[in-house]
């Protein structure tokens, strides 16, 4: 057991960025066993815009959870290799909508049985004593009715009295 084990809790943050940097890495070795040149980060964009086709900036930031400037940073990744286009909202001249590209859809079409088989996987990984996605859903869960930065605040608030 190494020093992040042994702390318990206190190492959340650090035990969850492990985990997602390993099935990161790994799953990028899956894409490429399959000849598919694809970066995992790219997932949430990709199957968002697979989803709701035209969505501008702030609607795809809002549906994968991430801040503008990192959902900016993948947009431009994936314009870059021509997976998604940009075009001018019709209603609003200055709000840009989002969509797959011919090469974005024909990707995602040979991502999908790909993607069968690693859900297959990940569910046998999450499949323990406390079921990993549940716990990750009760989790995000409670951060909505209060943050870790505000119940800690409120703890220490408490033992100051």
């Amino acid at each position: 057991m190494n020093t992040i084990n042994e702390v318990g809790i206190l190492a959340l943050s650090t035990r969850l960025q492990r985990l997602s940097e390993q099935l990161r890495k790994e799953g990028a070795m899956i894409y490429k066993a399959y000849g598919i040149d694809f970066e995992p980060k790219w997932f949430p964009v990709i199957l968002t815009l697979c989803n709701h086709q035209n969505l501008s900036v702030v609607e795809i930031a809002n549906e994968i959870g991430y801040t503008h400037p990192s959902t900016i940073t993948l947009l431009k990744e994936l314009e870059k290799q021509s997976l998604i286009q940009s075009s001018k909202d019709k209603t609003d001249e200055r709000k840009r909508l989002l969509h797959l590209t011919t090469k974005g859809h024909a990707l995602v079409e040979r991502m999908k049985p790909v993607w069968k088989i690693m859900s297959q996987a990940l569910e046998q990984i999450g499949d323990n004593e406390h079921n990993l996605l549940l716990a990750i859903n009760q989790s995000e869960k409670q951060l909505t009715g209060q943050s870790f930065y505000q119940r800690t605040m409120a703890i220490k608030n408490n033992t100051e009295k």
